[in-house]
């Protein structure tokens, strides 16, 4: 984990790769919870025979925004800023899901920190932009721009 010393070291390394996260394999149980707390029982994500049988990826798949939620796990095995009073997500402002996660996969984020913007003395908000890799996989299963407000 990267340790990131206020808000001053934290505007210094705009522009860098803060890290990756440890993988994390994505189970059937995951998905079916998910499907159950948002209400999306889509079959693609939950029935494992028609998947097996009439999906493209022959098995089961992860929610896109399941894949997104995964963020600030990663995030918080990436980095942490050090002498700030809290951090509030602010929002996304892009995301894309490139690559279906197969149930079984292991992922991983990777975070690089693009922007960052002193609004008050004791205010940051920055943008950061998340990477979630599939193992052995070319395409990223999810890129995201998250923004993050930071409070001394």
């Amino acid at each position: 984990m990267r340790v990131i010393d206020g808000l001053d070291a934290l505007e210094a390394l705009a522009g860098t790769e803060l890290g990756a996260s440890e993988w994390m394999t994505v189970t059937q149980e995951m998905i079916d919870r998910f499907a159950e707390v948002t209400l999306d029982p889509q079959w693609i994500h939950v029935d494992r025979e028609r998947a097996a049988a009439e999906s493209p990826w022959g098995t089961t798949i992860a929610h896109g925004f399941l894949t997104l939620s995964l963020v600030p796990h990663f995030r918080r095995q990436i980095s942490q800023v050090r002498g700030v009073s809290r951090a509030i997500n602010y929002g996304v402002d892009r995301v894309r899901f490139p690559n279906a996660v197969k149930t079984g996969a292991r992922v991983r984020g990777v975070q690089t920190l693009l922007t960052t913007k002193r609004v008050e003395p004791g205010l940051v908000r920055f943008t950061s932009r998340f990477v979630v890799e599939i193992e052995n996989e070319s395409k990223p299963a999810c890129v995201a721009d998250t923004v993050t407000l930071v409070y001394a």
